[in-house]
């Protein structure tokens, strides 16, 4: 985990207690960013923190998310931040979409760990 921004979001997130937050490095399989940063929560409530906070300490930073989606229902939250999207999920919907399946190829993803 080499590049600072998806550092920052893990660690914004880690301090929310997002649950099971994960890396994977696509660059070499996709040129919409270089890494996904993926976790998931146990309610819409949660997600929707967890949502604001990586906005606001990253904003602090002087970086904005580029485009954002699904804020309002809270069950897919995707916060584009260029070289990192970050991934916020209501654990059900994480566990239906399973996007590291299709992601991971073996050796790109780390678990993350604060």
């Amino acid at each position: 985990m080499e590049n600072n921004n998806v550092k920052r979001i893990c660690e914004i997130l880690g301090k929310k207690k997002a649950d099971n937050i994960c890396i994977i490095d696509i660059s070499s399989q996709s040129v919409i960013a270089d890494y996904f940063v993926i976790c998931d929560a146990a309610s819409t409530t949660q997600t929707k923190t967890l949502c604001e906070a990586v906005e606001e300490e990253m904003e602090k930073d002087g970086i904005m998310a580029t485009r954002k989606e699904g804020i309002k229902d809270g069950r897919w939250i995707v916060l584009d931040y260029t070289d990192t999207i970050v991934h916020i999920f209501l654990r059900e919907e994480r566990e239906f979409y399973n996007i590291e399946k299709l992601w991971t190829n073996g050796i790109n993803m780390t678990v993350y760990e604060d």
